[in-house]
């Protein structure tokens, strides 16, 4: 019988979606040794059939375009030395542990609920990329079809969704099916175009720039700019790490042939990439001597149609030969932009809400951001914004790689990949205040706060801090916030071992000793877990971690103001307020990179809707707290009935073995 400490124990019923692994595809917990069956050459060839996306040609072309040769060829090359540098040990990790790249921040020193930020930040990547990839393959659709562009943005979205679904079971597939054609299809026209046009290199590597007359030499300024650009591409690394968690086990498969998958399909991937940029660099060049637009000369469908012009003479063959060409280049990237998507959307909204309805449901929740995104025109701006983003991004990575390459060998933090709820502290200080440096010294130094240099060098701040302050914190905390649990508490390791949940079996690197249950339980059982109460953690949930922090930096009135309801009312207010403004500000600089005149009267429409939506938001906070607090109340009176029947239960069950005794002890008199 239950104590009344304990949770009652109710069996979660997964819904098919999530039950159906072939489905889920291990999205939210451990990838299970009978899942990674795939020999390593197969895993390899899904994971590196992201080198086919165009994007990489579209921002090779535009920042050569914008900045010249020489500089985006240096920018090019610093940026993916330091791409294949960080993504090494994030794949060694993820294919080691069975872990994607959610699980591996986790327990790389940003906590249990500290990571669903990089989870946001890994999300947003995705259906930005999703988006920009799809808006060039809907050009291409939109060349050949002549069918309307916002037609062709809703064709290019819902068409990803089918292959993503089984997820790498399907992907898998796909990719090998098309890899010889879009391989053929990719070196066939740059053979034709170095026999007919070898002039164009000169002309190519002479290139300063659309904006400069005469030549250009290096430009520090010019340099890091077009690197920011390139350096969003470092989040790529976390999508390569989803498919190599896949990987049989060192023991399973030839050590060799191992480090070849690990090496060649993780960071490798940059390897081609740096061919990919440069082609784009070179094809904007040529379509720009044939007289585009420079608007156009840096989109891929227009580019590679100039490129299939030198197989053949007939200009509807050569638009068909580049349509074909993107729109196979294109979906082989957004199964994986929207694979990895739906796995980082899952595990965000999983540590928030204790809900899992399915990877699936978020999968199609991915694809339609970018689809909106799309149709909102705001994939046009991609150049700030990713000059914008690649602080945020390179700060995440950034610490994630300082903690696998410095901490773990110093012993500053734990060996192994620590990934379940019940053994982290959902905020770990080293990952998420190196994190809030870096990016804050990104972003200002990108605002012009520090100086031109340092504007045009942001990103390199944003990655260079971590490997200072990552180290540095989880030294002076002595590391204490990477284990919530004693290594003594973990379960000892058999073949399997039953969920007392959900009543299925997994790997015992899945299973947690749950206090509450007073048995061994899955991961995911524990992340939707919302009765327990943390039991085997009572100090490491956010509520004590915060209420400890408050209660030693701020006067204790200033910090029973902030548990009360106007407290929480506020720092919901400001996080939604805040969230509104960027959004709005993406949408103003939309607008201002497709017209050139006055953007005065577009810059009031947005704050006055700016003020519109701060006022219907706070009306809805407003409701959404004294809600939650009423239900934090019912629930409170709840379980102090069940805490007076509990105890009432228990004192005529004492009663009753008193009365039993008296009992006995008359008889025996008689």
């Amino acid at each position: 019988m239950s104590t009344n400490k304990d949770a009652p124990l109710i069996r979660r019923e997964y819904n098919k979606w999530v039950a159906n692994e072939t489905l889920e595809d291990y999205a939210l917990r451990y990838t299970a040794k009978q899942a990674r069956r795939w020999s390593a050459g197969w895993v390899a060839n899904t994971a590196l059939g992201i080198v086919s996306f165009l994007a990489l040609e579209a921002i090779g072309g535009a920042i050569t375009l914008n900045y010249g040769f020489t500089n985006s060829m240096w920018a090019i090359l610093v940026v993916c030395i330091i791409i294949f540098l960080t993504g090494l040990p994030l794949s060694y990790y993820a294919a080691r542990y069975g872990v994607d790249i959610d699980l591996l921040t986790r327990g790389a020193g940003f906590g249990y609920i500290g990571s669903t930020v990089s989870s946001l930040i890994y999300a947003s990547f995705t259906f930005i990329f999703f988006a920009l990839e799809a808006a060039i393959m809907s050009m291409a659709i939109h060349m050949m079809f002549d069918i309307p562009l916002f037609l062709t943005y809703v064709i290019s979205a819902v068409v990803i969704i089918p292959l993503v679904t089984h997820g790498i079971t399907r992907i898998s597939y796909f990719q090998a099916w098309t890899q010889p054609i879009w391989l053929i299809l990719q070196v066939l026209p740059l053979v034709y175009i170095g026999v007919h046009e070898s002039t164009s290199f000169a002309e190519w590597m002479a290139f300063s720039g659309t904006d400069t007359v005469g030549e250009q030499g290096f430009d520090l300024l010019l340099f890091g700019a077009a690197a920011a650009v390139i350096f969003p591409l470092i989040a790529q690394n976390g999508e390569q790490a989803d498919f190599l968690r896949f990987l049989p086990t060192t023991d399973q498969c030839n050590k060799t042939k191992w480090w070849m998958a690990v090496v060649g399909a993780g960071p490798g991937w940059v390897v081609i990439g740096v061919i990919k940029l440069f082609i784009g660099s070179f094809l904007a060049v040529l379509a720009l001597s044939h007289g585009l637009q420079p608007s156009l000369a840096s989109d891929p469908a227009h580019m590679y149609t100039v490129a299939f012009s030198y197989i053949t003479t007939n200009p509807d063959m050569a638009l068909w030969l580049a349509g074909v060409f993107v729109i196979i280049s294109q979906l082989k990237i957004n199964v994986t932009n929207a694979y990895a998507g739906s796995i980082a959307w899952g595990n965000f909204f999983s540590r928030l809400t204790h809900s899992h309805p399915g990877r699936v449901v978020w999968l199609v929740f991915n694809v339609t951001i970018a689809l909106m995104l799309m149709e909102l025109g705001l994939y046009q701006a991609f150049e700030t914004i990713l000059i914008t983003y690649a602080s945020l991004v390179v700060a995440w990575i950034g610490c994630v790689v300082a903690d696998l390459i410095i901490n773990k060998p110093l012993g500053l933090s734990p060996a192994h990949i620590e990934f379940r709820r019940g053994h982290l502290y959902d905020i770990n200080p080293v990952g998420v205040f190196s994190m809030i440096i870096a990016s804050t010294a990104g972003i200002a130094a990108n605002l012009g706060l520090f100086g031109s240099v340092a504007e045009a060098l942001a990103a390199f701040l944003s990655l260079s801090i971590p490997f200072v302050t990552v180290p540095l914190i989880a030294w002076l905390t002595q590391g204490q916030f990477y284990l919530a649990r004693s290594e003594e508490e973990i379960v000892a390791e058999t073949t399997q071992q039953q969920c007392r949940i959900c009543e299925n079996s997994f790997d015992h690197e899945d299973m947690s000793h749950c206090p509450s249950y007073a048995a061994p339980i899955c991961s995911l059982c524990c992340a939707l877990d919302a009765r327990c109460g943390d039991q085997c953690r009572p100090d490491a949930h956010l509520a004590a971690q915060t209420s400890a922090l408050f209660s030693r930096i701020l006067p204790p009135f200033i910090n029973q103001q902030l548990h009360s309801v106007t407290g929480h009312f506020v720092a919901i207010f400001i996080i939604t307020a805040a969230i509104i403004g960027v959004l709005l500000t993406m949408v103003f600089y939309a607008q201002q990179n497709k017209s050139l005149g006055d953007l005065s009267l577009i810059s009031g429409t947005l704050w006055q809707v700016f003020f519109l939506l701060l006022l219907l938001t706070g009306v809805l906070i407003w409701l959404y707290v004294l809600a939650q607090k009423g239900a934090r109340l019912a629930l409170s009176e709840t379980q102090l009935h069940a805490e007076l029947l509990s105890k009432e239960v228990d004192a005529h069950e004492i009663t009753a073995v008193e009365l039993a005794l008296a009992r006995d002890t008359a008889n025996a008199a008689n």
